[in-house]
Order: C-alpha cells, then sequence, then structure tokens
C-alpha cells in the first residue's frame, strides 16, 4: 500500500485509448510534498474504450492507496468522475440499472471501485486536460497512460521506468508549452482547426490527430461542445 505515514495523499489517473476502441492503457501518478511525480505505475488493456482506460485507472490508484489516508484525485475524465461521485448512489438504488432501466455500461469496475471507496476520504478534483500551464500530475498520468496505449507494457517508478515521453507535439513538463492557436476574425471561438494529436474534451470525450476541434473556455475540443457551451 503507498500513503502510509502521510496525512494526506495527492494523486493522478488517467486513461487512453487509441482509436476508442482501439489499443488502450492506464496510468496513476502520487505526488511527493513538492507536487511533483514520486511514485507512479502504467499498464496495458489490449482493445478497450477511454470509458474503460479511465475507470481501470482509478481503480488501480485505489487499490493501490492506503484506505485509512485521506485522498485526493485529479482526473480530467468527467465521465469517470460523474460515474463514481453522482451517478454511482442511484445505479445502486435500481440493482445497477440506469434511469432507464438498462444495465450500467463497464458494471464490473464501478462495483469494483465503490467497493474501494466504501469507508475511506476521497476528494474528487477535476482538472482540464490538454491546458496550458496545466495540473503537472494529470499530465503525467496522461503521458504515462498513452505510453502504455502505444507500447501495451507495463511501466512504473517500481520497475525504474524512465519518466513518460511528452505526446506527440506536446512539450516535456517543465518545458514552455506551445500556446493555443490565436483566431482570426469572427471571435476567438469562431475557429477550427485541425488537431496535430490526439486529445480530450472537455465533455469526456476523445478526438483524434486530424480531427476538426474548436477553441471553448475549457480548452480545446469538439466543435459542437463549444457551440453548447456558447449557446
Amino acid at each position: 500500500m503507498i500513503g502510509a505515514m502521510r496525512e494526506r495523499v495527492v494523486a493522478a489517473c488517467d486513461g487512453a485509448s487509441k482509436g476508442n476502441p482501439g489499443p488502450a492503457g492506464w496510468a496513476w501518478v502520487i505526488s511527493d510534498d513538492a507536487g511533483s511525480a514520486a511514485r507512479w505505475e502504467a499498464g496495458p488493456l489490449g482493445t478497450a474504450t477511454n470509458n474503460v482506460a479511465e475507470l481501470t485507472a482509478l481503480e488501480r490508484l485505489l487499490a493501490a492507496t492506503d484506505p485509512d489516508v485521506p485522498l485526493e484525485v485529479r482526473m480530467d475524465s468527467q465521465y469517470a468522475m460523474k460515474a463514481v461521485t453522482t451517478w454511482l448512489p442511484g445505479w445502486k438504488r435500481k440493482g445497477w440499472k440506469t434511469a432507464a432501466g438498462k444495465p450500467v455500461a463497464n458494471q464490473d469496475l464501478v462495483v469494483r471501485i465503490d467497493e474501494l471507496l466504501d469507508g475511506r476520504s476521497v476528494e474528487f478534483r477535476y482538472v482540464p486536460a490538454h491546458q496550458v500551464d496545466g495540473d503537472p500530475l494529470n499530465d503525467f498520468a496522461d503521458r504515462a497512460a498513452s505510453q502504455a496505449a502505444t507500447a501495451q507494457r507495463a511501466a512504473g517508478s517500481e520497475l525504474g521506468s524512465p519518466e513518460p515521453p511528452p505526446s506527440p507535439g506536446v512539450p516535456a513538463t517543465g518545458a514552455p508549452r506551445r500556446k493555443a492557436p490565436r483566431s482570426t476574425g469572427g471571435g476567438s471561438s469562431s475557429r477550427t482547426i485541425k488537431a496535430k494529436f490526439p486529445g480530450r474534451c472537455a465533455c469526456g470525450r476523445s478526438y483524434a490527430a486530424g480531427e476538426s476541434i474548436a477553441k471553448n473556455p475549457q480548452g480545446w475540443g469538439h466543435p459542437e461542445c463549444r457551440t453548447a457551451v456558447e449557446a
């Protein structure tokens, strides 16, 4: 167990799927007192969806940390966060059925997470992905999950693995990040561009390299999500 002898553990977890579904991986990282990555672990999932990868990352983090120590979990997946903080109680009351009466997706992972959360103090914090000056722990977990998805092999501090490389087109942690392109005319939210590398919209869904994306208050994402924010 990780977290013994500490008053509070701050961590991040993330999942990645190259194709959704496609080659997938998960990762978690725990910070030291200075906010840098102290310990981390990542692993492959074969072919899986983003949602499965995100939930698996959270399940592995909870299983690896001391349940007696308060935990802060930083995530960029609105789906995974809402699943365990908003929807889960209703699912349980309905016998693991949705409001529409359908079986809960990824029920085995959700049930396992529910068991791991029982009786412990866990605070969930949403952090948008791929932001200029974004959360460094989330960025680390994102890169580790992406590497695990691509390489399909385990990595981590206990294995002596080097820090995961930056995503294509993204500077490594600590390097100056490239600013988002400025739009020309029509206001800052009117422009769409082709994504140079895969990412995740604030809605929780991913976008692929080459897909059209647009700027919204939470960062870059699907054009229709920008429209929904502006409406």
